[in-house]
């Protein structure tokens, strides 16, 4: 009698735990599909990775990794499932990326493509920054030695399970190349995922439109859903510093705002502009990928012609910058996903911190001004030190504190340990980019670096 009773207890606790179980994951299982069929589309037809390496690496992390994916090479398209359920579909586009296949018709999703500008020029015959041929020789008085020993320890070994997870290094110093080292298989050209470091892209594309006199950064963000509420005091500083005081939650491993947005909407831009004010704007730091996507939002809104908005980031930023191993997709209503959406060389993502590194000036020509520099990299009122306008002061995890590290500093961060990292008190520009970090100590990693340049 007390074993039966048992068996029915244990039994309800099972069909019990099985419920909650299904309660929590079934949500989620969708969010895993898409973040699978959209990361692998993008991979394969924009970086030309190989699947294997895509669930290796871009891939390769818990519940992500659940996922089965189906690519047709025809179509250039990826389809993914958990356990045969929650199917998601992302397809490429021309000129504008991988995009998942919600509510909007698949065939004109695909009619959307656009055709990006040549840049006009051939980096094979420009010499470096701008192009790819390098000087004969590199600066002098650096301790080359001890800085290439320093980087190969930076990277796993060939065969070996992944434990540094490093996919490219490069080191700018005095505007000059002198390290750069890449996982197996990849090189120079090779273009990884910088996830949130297309903050920063989207933070000097508005300081372009400011440049011209089309923005101003005291000037509120003009939406006009907010006209009748307290939202439209909401200004264009409040949302590059992330300081906009809307409700938002940022978490990458579960069900978020950042993680609705990025994979179950058509028009990101309107399912953040829904957000309710939580804070007085400009009262409450909060890292927000819907700030980002704001942002990005309200270039096109200046710009105010599609064709000249997907053009505006090649003809004016990354052609420029010799940035032509970099794209930024977009979503399904053709906004640039400021937030998460570029793919870049290691070389590439150098160029960037050094158009900063030289306050705006890239190999003799203003990209930027100075002043627009200077506020990108000056601390949000309300953030305590630590975030700035697209750049970071401080990284986020104490743990990665960059405690030896001059106190000029400022960076992009990506949310798997993609990093461009800009000292200027060291004429540094160190790049790190890979899928993941939690065993890459960034403080020492920059000290040592540091110390292999001559003493200034």
């Amino acid at each position: 009698m007390k074993k039966r009773r048992l068996k029915k207890i244990l039994g309800a606790f099972l069909v019990l735990v099985l419920a909650v179980a299904i309660w929590f994951v079934w949500p989620r299982l969708p969010i895993i599909t898409a973040f699978a069929a959209k990361g692998m589309c993008s991979s394969i037809f924009l970086t030309n990775k190989t699947p294997e390496r895509v669930v290796a690496e871009d891939l390769s992390f818990f519940p992500i990794n659940l996922a089965k994916s189906k690519i047709d090479y025809d179509e250039k398209s990826v389809t993914s499932k958990v356990f045969g359920l929650a199917k998601r579909k992302a397809i490429y586009r021309e000129g504008l990326g991988a995009v998942l296949v919600r509510n909007r018709n698949e065939k004109k999703l695909k009619e959307a493509a656009v055709t990006i500008p040549e840049p006009g020029y051939s980096p094979d015959t420009i010499p470096w920054p701008k192009g790819s041929v390098l000087p004969a020789e590199k600066p002098t008085g650096v301790n080359y030695a001890r800085l290439n020993e320093l980087i190969d320890t930076c990277f796993d070994a060939p065969g070996s399970e992944p434990f540094k997870k490093t996919l490219g290094i490069a080191v700018v110093y005095d505007n000059q190349l002198i390290a750069e080292k890449y996982l197996d298989g990849y090189d120079a050209e090779t273009m990884f995922h910088g996830w949130s470091m297309t903050k920063s892209i989207t933070g000097a594309l508005a300081g372009i439109l400011a440049d011209e006199g089309k923005l101003t950064i005291d000037e509120p963000a003009g939406f006009e859903e907010w006209n009748k509420d307290k939202r439209k005091n909401i200004t264009v500083k409040d949302i590059i510093q992330m300081s906009s005081g809307l409700d938002w939650y940022e978490n990458y491993f579960t069900i978020s705002d950042a993680t609705v947005m990025l994979m179950q909407e058509d028009d990101m831009l309107a399912s953040i502009l829904d957000n309710k004010q939580h804070y007085a704007s400009g009262s409450y730091w909060n890292y927000s990928s819907g700030d980002a996507n704001l942002l990005s939002g309200i270039l096109r809104n200046r710009i105010n012609n599609d064709t000249d908005y997907h053009n505006f980031i090649y003809t004016k930023l990354l052609y420029p910058t010799g940035m032509l191993h970099t794209k930024v997709e977009t979503d399904a209503s053709g906004l640039f996903v400021a937030s998460s959406y570029s793919y870049g060389s290691t070389r590439d993502w150098a160029r960037f911190g050094m158009l900063f590194l030289n306050d705006g000036v890239f190999a003799g020509d203003t990209i930027l001004s100075k002043q627009w520099v200077d506020f990108m990299k000056s601390p949000a009122e309300s953030s305590d030190g630590n975030y700035a306008g697209t750049f970071w002061l401080k990284e986020s995890n104490p743990i990665q504190a960059l405690k030896d590290v001059p106190n000029d500093v400022f960076f992009a961060d990506g949310f798997l340990g993609q990093r461009i990292y800009v000292i200027p008190s060291k004429k540094l520009v160190v790049v790190r980019m890979g899928f993941g970090h939690t065993n890459f100590n960034f403080n020492n990693f920059l000290r040592e670096i540091i110390q292999s340049l001559p003493k200034s």
